[in-house]
C-alpha cells in the first residue's frame, strides 16, 4: 500500500492529503510509501503534506492555495496551525478564537 486510504487527495495538485478518519497517536501511516506517525492523535479533515513545501510557498487543497508555509514542510508532516499561514483567516484570531 504507497497510501493509507484514510488519506484522500481531493484534486490531483493538492499538496496535501486530507483525513477521512482518525489516525492514533504514534500510528504508523504510509504516505506515498513512506510510513510516518504522529506524537498526537489527528482527527477528521487534518491535512498530511504529500509533497514537499519550501517556507512562504502556497498550500494547496482542493486545487486552490488555502495559505502559505510559515516553515519548511517536508511530506509527510501535519499541515496545521504550526507550519501554515491562512491566506483567509488572520492566525491571531484562529489562536485566540477571537473573530
Amino acid at each position: 500500500m504507497l497510501t493509507d486510504p484514510r488519506l484522500m487527495l481531493l484534486s490531483p495538485g493538492d499538496s496535501v492529503y486530507v483525513l477521512r478518519d482518525q489516525i492514533a497517536a504514534q500510528e504508523a501511516v504510509m504516505v506515498d510509501g513512506v510510513a510516518v506517525s504522529f506524537p498526537q492523535p489527528l482527527g477528521l479533515g487534518h491535512k498530511i503534506a504529500r509533497l514537499a513545501v519550501p517556507e512562504g510557498q502556497k498550500v494547496i487543497k482542493y486545487g486552490a492555495p488555502i495559505g502559505r508555509a510559515s516553515r519548511a514542510i517536508a511530506p509527510g508532516d501535519h499541515v496545521h496551525l504550526h507550519n501554515l499561514v491562512s491566506d483567509y483567516t488572520p492566525t491571531y484570531a484562529l489562536n485566540t478564537g477571537e473573530a
